[in-house]
């Protein structure tokens, strides 16, 4: 026998059972329900459920009838192990058949469980995703392929469910080892949600009353034993007919609106006479009521805000109220636009640190989709489930400055942020000190440029430039670039010069590169006797001046010299390596010891009595420092420079002889040759 026809037989018995004359208190059989446990509907492939078989009263002996996919067996054992997907149901001697329970057995990696079992209508229930092996993250929920709920627990909990074809899922959120989010969704399944009474039965004693007699009605259903405690109403109607099947539906169709919208509650009834009382509830708080002859009511919620969310009911009253289906409307906010803050390690963002934006809207039914952009090119994304905001880090790279935005999106429409704008400094490196001269052969005297460049780095860029160590000056970049420092050449500027780029972060210096002179020096003499002879001329008078010889001879004729006196042929010129840049700015430094000018000196000499005066005109001491380290090429030892003039006495008793000694060419100029360069550049 199949579960089908023992469920025919037991309706013709009950019916039977109510058309047979009342003898007594008539009772309907009890119907029997099945127990789980544990008591979710499904579990994952290779355990077992342990099925047990209840009927009223409990003390009832005898065998038990099961039945699985129309498979029917009797054991005399109420309790069973199963491990197979199916139908199932029980019966004992003296019931009827249990609803049919439907028990899943899966393979699927990732399920969602349904407790307590059996469910009633009006009773709360708890979802479970549950995942085969393994915690998990979190976990979205959906009713009929919408969201339900998000959360970072496994269980969520619905309230005073109603018998509807509603389907339920989950997605679950994992974490690889590898860290990576991994999600699954589990396949739907409907709530096997029982009645919670057997339909009424209308009983009449004595069943063939004459007239006058006394009659007793008696209206009969019964409750399963888990709810014994659920007080019924009993409504008693002569002629008229009664409201039966009472519904509710919503406009739009399912209940989900976005704020603004408008709700319809539409209450109707299938059956019903006379005038009828409809009222609305939400969350079992009275919305509104309305009393019409219609079989058919309906309630305006305009512009809905999310409050208005909740479970609704209505009723029907034409002198006994009947419940309708609850129904489940959900209002979900528009996303407000997102507010969008960055942060930063330090007050200035640099290449490599590790920046935070942080978007978040206000308003909005999470959750809450946020993606995060710069320049209009998506950087990456983030969720809220439970709403809020949400934040992305990344670390900074050269390009990495401009606009930043955030968009918030609920899946009614995105939001935009407004712009943040970042600044990202970047380091200088790469500081490249080039050498260069206006000639192939820079001579002593020349103008040379000394051109510092950082390759990298944001502006403004301070140059400092050095030789052997000490400070020459400094040039801004304010645009970037390089920066250049010029000088006149002088054999002290032999020796290591260096530069240093420094935009406010760390200081970055060159490689040193080495200044060598080379070559024979330029001769400066004879601008250097002129300038001189042309101080003397104010100092000595026009009598005088004109018996002074200008002119410079070598010091062999009188073998006069100033002590460390040197010949022209040891001078030298400097030379040094040439590289093509051009520089965004110039600066001339003029503090150097070398540009000091020399300070004029005169004294007479008389050697050994002969009518010669030798005039000391100027004269220089060797400077310590660098240059005492660097290459020496014109230079010999540390005497110092002097330049002598020679003069003719002017004594009377003898002005004709030395007139005579004039005339033979025996007065001479006669000069120290300076070996400073100082001397050549004054």
């Amino acid at each position: 026998m199949s579960c089908q026809t023992g469920l025919v037989l037991a309706l013709l018995w009950l019916m039977l059972l109510y058309l047979a004359p009342a003898k007594g208190e008539s009772e309907i059989p009890p119907r029997a329900f099945l127990l789980l446990h544990p008591s979710w509907s499904t579990t994952f492939q290779g355990e077992s459920v342990k099925l047990t078989c209840m009927a009223v009263p409990s003390s009832e002996k005898g065998p038990i009838t099961w039945c699985h996919n129309n498979n029917v067996w009797k054991t005399k054992s109420e309790e069973i192990q199963i491990k197979d997907s199916g139908y199932y149901q029980c019966k004992t001697q003296r019931s009827h058949f249990s609803e049919p329970v439907h028990v899943e057995f899966s393979s699927d990696e990732v399920i969602l469980q349904v407790s307590p079992h059996p469910i009633f209508e009006g009773d709360d229930v708890f979802l479970k995703c549950q995942r085969k092996s393994g915690q998990l993250n979190k976990a979205t929920y959906y009713k009929d392929e919408k969201i339900l709920q998000s959360n970072y627990s496994d269980t969520i909990k619905l309230f005073s469910v109603s018998r509807d074809s509603s389907k339920y899922s989950c997605t679950a959120f994992w974490k690889t080892m590898f860290s990576i989010l991994w999600h699954k969704t589990s396949k739907p399944l409907k709530l096997q949600i029982q009645e919670l009474f057997l339909p009424p039965v209308l009983m009449l004693s004595p069943r063939q009353p004459n007239e006058g007699d006394p009659v007793t009605l008696t209206c009969e259903t019964r409750l399963p034993p888990q709810k014994s405690h659920v007080q019924l109403r009993f409504c008693f109607f002569k002629d008229g007919i009664p409201v039966s099947d009472v519904n509710l539906e919503t406009r739009p169709p399912g209940g989900q609106l976005i704020e603004g919208e408008n709700l319809v509650l539409i209450c109707s009834v299938a059956k019903g006479t006379g005038t009828i009382t409809f009222s609305w509830h939400k969350d079992g708080t009275s919305v509104s009521k309305k009393t019409q002859q219609s079989l058919l009511a309906e309630l305006l919620i305009p512009t809905v805000k999310m409050q208005d969310a909740g479970r609704y009911y209505c009723v029907a009253d034409n002198g006994g109220p009947i419940l309708s289906n609850r129904k489940e409307v959900t209002v979900r906010g528009l996303v407000s636009r997102p507010v969008l803050i960055l942060r930063t390690p330090r007050h200035q963002a640099v290449v490599g640190d590790v920046v935070q934006l942080h978007c978040e809207a206000s308003k909005g039914s999470p959750p809450i989709w946020y993606q995060f952009y710069h320049e209009d090119i998506t950087l990456g994304n983030s969720s809220a489930p439970n709403g809020g905001g949400a934040s992305f880090n990344f670390s900074l790279t050269e390009e990495g400055s401009g606009n930043y935005t955030c968009d918030a999106n609920n899946g009614l429409g995105p939001q935009r942020s407004d712009r943040v704008s970042l600044k990202v400094i970047v380091p200088v490196s790469d500081i490249v000190l080039s050498l260069r001269a206006p000639e192939t052969q820079a001579m002593v005297g020349d103008e040379v440029e000394i051109y510092c460049e950082a390759l990298k780095g944001s502006p403004p860029i301070l140059y400092q430039f050095y030789h052997e160590d000490m400070a020459l000056g400094n040039s801004l970049a304010p645009m970037g670039g390089g920066a250049s420092f010029k000088f006149i050449v002088t054999t002290e500027h032999a020796g290591n010069y260096s530069c240093e780029a420094d935009n406010g972060l760390e200081p970055q210096r060159s490689e040193v590169m080495t200044f060598n002179i080379t070559g024979p020096c330029r001769s400066r003499a004879g601008l250097i006797s002129a300038g001189v002879t042309g101080g003397l001329l104010g100092v000595l008078g026009l009598p005088v001046a004109a018996i002074l010889l200008r002119h410079f001879r070598t010091q062999r004729k009188l073998g006069l010299s100033a002590p460390g006196a040197s010949s022209p042929s040891d001078w030298q010129e400097p030379s040094f390596s040439r590289i093509s840049s051009t520089p965004p700015q110039e600066h001339l430094y003029d503090g150097h010891p070398a540009f000091i000018e020399l300070q004029p000196i005169y004294n007479n000499v008389n050697p050994e009595g002969l009518n010669m005066v030798y005039s000391q005109i100027q004269s220089s001491q060797p400077r310590n420092g660098n240059s005492a380290n660097s290459p020496r090429m014109c230079q010999k030892d540390k005497e110092p420079v002097v330049i002598y003039s020679e003069l003719r006495t002017a004594c009377c008793d003898d002005s004709s002889q030395q007139a005579s000694n004039h005339q033979e060419g025996d007065t001479e100029d006669y000069e120290n040759v300076p070996r400073e360069s100082a001397v050549l550049d004054h």
